[in-house]
């Protein structure tokens, strides 16, 4: 064992005969082009490690992460370019290993690598995927647990596993037009869609009498997912990298990017029994039902027979309340005890336009700029009228406590909003008519909520300078603008994160490719706009910010000035 005694060795359980091994926390993350039918359904996906989910990575708490990114896309018809985002890892310090393109970084373009190197701060459940375009989408995802040699949870269970949640297309996510409509749901990277083969089904393995802490991960692209496993409770003890004090339900509903971990007591009779993530919607032929072992994986009692569940659906709901939820560890929030008890408050809007199928935060479209938030930062760049995108940046003080207040209600919802950089305290909780300013959850992705007149209303301290984005975690919204980015302590910035050379010549590197590599060919459809590069061009920017040669006619820069 990696730990030593102390710590569960966690691998995938799934129907395979050898489950995958975790990796971490130096190890080298290959990007790659496959083929694959987690559902029966074959089709070409981006992949790392050519395992979809990607291996989960792995460390203790303090360690050093150093992981080397490696670019071998070369299928036309998808993305070329990449980059690695660590949700839900706050990146003191390494802002610019974020890995948000357009961002913190320009992509790693193909046939190039690039290490990111992080303290592993904070102890939990996470997850890793892409930030280029729809490209996650398409299967560059994978988990991320972080152990605590001093767990305060220990006490409440026996063993650890990992489950994956997620929707699944049959066609490139970036040729979707449309509302994205998904073909199956998968639980561990397998499942099955309507009238498609029986192909095999994730199973987690138990011991009757133990006590499994199943460490369960929306790694999806849209659709929450109400998690339940039939005759059995679910204690939730950790929201996203926070222990909270444990709850018992029989369902949980999980957007887009949230993690929980549940304890399971496999405390019932020896057998098989359905675990079941109903999507909330976008379903493509795909029914509100279960019918097939469709939305479904088998929780697997050892001695149990090798044969599909015949449990019953729990008629009875006791599902998780987002405001039953409350921290084990300083519980209250930042700022004074009320309404205006931040030091700043941000009251963002939210629209939509039926026409154009774009989303806008403070009446503007998110498109990341062509020149990253953080590279415009370092260049000079401090004020919002200086910043690019025009409208999609605000800039916040350093060491002073912020108040976001989120209209509910948006069309499209319900919206998964993640932020950057931090967690923050969910002060007025979606449908709560109240604030909590004492003991409110902890967590980094919130639900907006979806109740016209209503409002959320989160709380963090800047203690972190750069450039975070705030955004819905569909990332068919984010790819419609439905983001923007806190560019916090600019002064600061360039102090506060010292950015390595291999860095730098990431934005050289990829400037310098031909427009057919940083861009995707549809072989039906000719180039369709996934680039966060579509909108402006370097001649466009501010003169401190061009390159040291550029020119209107579609010459590419190589280098920005100093």
């Amino acid at each position: 064992m990696r730990w030593g005694s102390s710590f569960t060795f966690v691998l995938f359980l799934t129907t395979a005969p050898v489950a995958k091994a975790a990796i971490g926390p130096v190890a080298t993350l290959y990007v790659v082009n496959k083929n694959i039918s987690p559902d029966g359904f074959t089709r070409p996906a981006s992949v790392v490690n050519g395992a979809h989910p990607g291996p989960l990575i792995i460390a203790k708490k303090g360690e050093t992460f150093k992981l080397n990114a490696v670019n071998q896309l070369s299928d036309i018809t998808q993305e070329r370019g990449t980059s690695i985002h660590w949700h839900g890892l706050f990146q003191k310090g390494t802002n610019f290993m974020d890995g948000a393109a357009g961002i913190t970084q320009c992509p790693i373009a193909p046939g190039n690598a690039f290490q990111y190197s992080f303290s592993a701060d904070s102890a939990g459940t996470f997850w890793y995927h892409s930030h280029f375009g729809l490209q996650y989408c398409d299967g560059v995802r994978g988990p991320i647990v972080i152990y605590d040699p001093s767990d305060p949870l220990k006490a409440f269970y026996d063993e650890s596993t990992v489950i994956t949640l997620s929707e699944w297309y049959h066609t490139v996510a970036s040729s979707i037009s449309g509302i994205p409509v998904a073909d199956s749901t998968l639980i561990n990277g397998k499942g099955r869609f309507p009238g498609g083969p029986k192909t095999d089904l994730a199973a987690v393995n138990v011991q009757q009498g133990k006590r499994y802490r199943l460490r369960v991960i929306s790694i999806s692209c849209g659709p929450s997912f109400t998690f339940s496993i039939d005759d059995h409770n679910l204690r939730v003890i950790e929201v996203e990298g926070n222990a909270v004090r444990p709850i018992t339900v029989n369902s949980v509903n999980i957007l887009a990017g949230q993690r929980y971990s549940i304890v399971l007591d496999a405390c019932q009779p020896i057998g098989n029994y359905w675990i079941r993530a109903m999507p909330s919607s976008g379903r493509r032929n795909l029914p509100i039902s279960f019918d097939g072992g469709i939305n479904s994986a088998i929780l697997r009692y050892k001695g149990a027979p090798n044969s599909e569940p015949t449990s019953v659906k729990q008629t009875t709901t006791n599902a998780l309340v987002e405001t039953d939820l409350h921290p084990l560890v300083s519980p209250f929030a930042p700022g004074r005890p009320q309404a205006d008890g931040a030091d700043m408050t941000v009251n963002l809007t939210f629209g939509f336009d039926p026409t154009t199928k774009k989303y806008s935060v403070n009446g503007a479209v998110f498109e990341p700029p062509s020149v990253p938030v953080l590279l415009q930062i370092l260049n000079g760049a401090r004020t919002p009228e200086e910043l690019l995108p025009a409208g999609g940046v605000i800039t916040v003080p350093r060491n002073k406590v912020i108040q976001v207040n989120v209209p509910s209600g948006l069309r499209g919802g319900p919206h998964p909003l993640h932020m950057h950089g931090h967690d923050f305290s969910v002060v007025r909780c979606a449908d709560a008519g109240h604030f909590n300013f004492l003991d409110p959850v902890r967590r980094d992705v919130v639900n907006m909520g979806q109740t016209r007149g209503d409002f959320v209303s989160i709380r963090f301290k800047t203690d972190n300078p750069g450039p975070w984005i705030f955004h819905c975690h569909i990332d068919f919204h984010l790819g419609a603008g439905l983001a923007i980015v806190f560019a916090e302590a600019p002064y600061q910035t360039p102090k506060a994160n010292p950015a390595p050379e291999s860095w730098k010549n990431l934005c050289p590197i990829w400037d310098a490719l031909p427009d057919d590599i940083k861009h995707t060919k549809l072989a039906d459809k000719g180039v369709v706009n996934v680039t966060p590069n579509s909108r402006l061009s370097p001649c466009t920017i501010p003169a401190f910010l061009r390159p040291s040669w550029c020119e209107v006619s579609g010459s590419r820069y190589l280098s920005f000035n100093p």
